[in-house]
């Protein structure tokens, strides 16, 4: 049932270059938050990308020259869980990440 309601939220997301829109990170967003609170075959992963938030302020100050650990691991997290993460820049999911 997990599976379902991710891959459900995953459907909702667009893909592509509305990416670069303003409601898509609103869907992009929406996504991080649904992956972050919803994925619980992993409950450690679940943190992952919400303790992320600090590392993902530096890289969206620097415009991306400070990449800290944690940011990181919840990108390769989120690339791991969604496709549409996979196509969606670093710098895209790291916005994602601070609107939670």
């Amino acid at each position: 049932m997990k599976r379902l309601t991710l891959t459900c939220a995953l459907l909702a997301c667009s893909v592509g270059p509305a990416f670069a829109g303003a409601s898509s990170a609103g869907s992009l967003a929406s996504f991080v938050g649904t992956s972050a609170s919803s994925h619980t075959t992993s409950p450690g992963n679940q943190k992952v990308v919400l303790q992320a938030r600090d590392d993902a302020a530096s890289f969206v100050a620097s415009d991306g020259k400070i990449r800290g650990a944690q940011l990181e691991a919840a990108l390769r997290y989120l690339r791991e869980t969604s496709a549409n993460a996979r196509v969606a820049s670093d710098m895209q999911l790291a916005k994602a990440i601070l609107a939670l």
